[in-house]
């Protein structure tokens, strides 16, 4: 199935050179290309769109207000001359942020991004099997089996994982949990999520993991040792 994108930008020479980027890639279908972002914020209020490519700064509305603006977001690669919006855009939940003038391999490597988190969008309807979250302005993927446990630090998470070290994100506990499926994971303290599969044993309100960490279970989550029980 086809990818279908936008592109808005005020430079035609810009927005000439993302629709020969865009042409290379056969997954993708420009549907069409705006100058301005009142135009173009127009159709995509009004027409199903998988990825918007779009610059930040211009005349009329920036591409940030434009993003924040439209309720169903597709996904969005922000294309800007200027280095000092990339954690507004970021907060946005943006695949990448591109600085120009963008090269063929620079634009290569955001379109592929975007690509495998589309795809891994619409197989939601099978099993998941992991979950993208943004750590160091970079779009990572984690597996769900590797998820050792999840903890919270202030306005931090810590992502433990089996395979590897653990990744940093900013957001809240209750961001990650809203991505996680929660037949397989489950809030025992407000510090900490973890997998039901990999929950070993549970004695004196704390849990021990197949790992061998041991955590607190909260009274606020203590309906969680009934649930483990059951199996």
């Amino acid at each position: 199935m086809q990818i279908k994108c936008v592109a808005i930008d005020d430079e035609p020479l810009a927005l000439e050179l993302i629709k020969e980027y865009i042409s290379v890639f056969p997954q993708l279908q420009l549907a069409q290309t705006f100058n301005d972002a009142v135009s173009g914020g127009e159709f995509l209020r009004n027409n199903a769109v998988d990825l918007l490519f779009i610059d930040i700064n211009m005349p009329d509305i920036s591409g940030i207000d434009l993003v924040r603006s439209l309720k169903n977001r597709p996904a969005i690669i922000f294309t800007t001359a200027y280095k000092n919006y990339a954690l507004e855009g970021f907060e946005l939940d943006a695949i990448d942020y591109l600085l120009k003038p963008i090269s063929k391999e620079r634009f290569e490597r955001g379109v592929n991004k975007a690509i495998e988190y589309i795809n891994y969008k619409r197989s939601s309807a099978k099993e998941q099997e992991a979950i993208f979250v943004y750590s160091e302005y970079k779009l990572v993927k984690i597996l769900l089996d590797e998820i050792e446990y999840i903890e919270s630090m202030e306005d931090y998470i810590r992502i433990h994982l089996s395979g590897s070290k653990p990744v940093m994100c900013l957001m809240p506990l209750k961001k990650i949990v809203e991505k996680l499926p929660s037949h397989q994971f489950k809030r025992i303290h407000r510090s900490y999520i973890v997998p039901v599969k990999k929950v070993r044993a549970i004695q004196n309100k704390k849990v021990l993991l197949a790992n061998n960490t041991e955590l607190p279970i909260s009274d606020s989550y203590s309906g969680f040792i009934t649930e483990w029980k059951k199996g």
